[in-house]
């Protein structure tokens, strides 16, 4: 079971455990909980299903799966694929997918700047939300903010390449 204050991925959200009251709706304890992007939402969830709830990944294992990233593959799919392969990966969640989207948009978009062309509004589409997901659950297991964890993992990246 939970704590108030733990930080949980509930879908593809990191949320804040603000309380857990009891007995509110059926008989039944709730987690009431706010997304850490958007402390104007409240989430109620059943305790009991709390099989939607994972915690996030401790400080050790953000380190790993940033050491891990020049070995992380590129999603390999051609253009007419590519979105389903974005959406699949996305919807599985796990963070070495999100890594995937992240690495298999920056290297397209950066190779359409290299022939002066306009960034992918799909490939943009999907690093955006990957990042997002990404840097956000990283971001409290380091205890850095959103853009401290995104320039955190590009120097640990860059002096693991060097």
């Amino acid at each position: 079971m939970f704590k108030v204050g733990d930080f949980v991925i509930y879908r593809r959200d990191v949320c804040q455990i603000k309380e857990i009251k009891g007995k509110l709706f059926f008989d039944k304890d709730y987690y009431i909980m706010s997304p850490i992007d958007d402390d104007s939402l409240i989430i109620k969830v059943p305790v009991e299903a709390s099989c939607y709830l994972r915690e996030v990944v401790s400080k050790k294992e953000a380190n790993d799966l940033i050491s891990q990233i020049p070995s992380i593959d590129m999603i390999d799919a051609d253009d007419k694929d590519l979105e389903y392969e974005y959406k699949r990966l996305l919807d599985e969640g796990t963070l070495e997918n999100l890594v995937k989207i992240i690495k298999t948009a920056y290297l397209r978009n950066r190779e359409r700047l290299n022939q002066k062309k306009k960034i992918g509004e799909k490939d943009d589409n999907y690093f955006q939300l990957a990042e997002k997901r990404l840097y956000n659950e990283l971001s409290v297991s380091l205890d850095l903010t959103f853009d401290e964890t995104r320039q955190y993992v590009i120097d640990s990246v860059k002096a693991l390449l060097s």
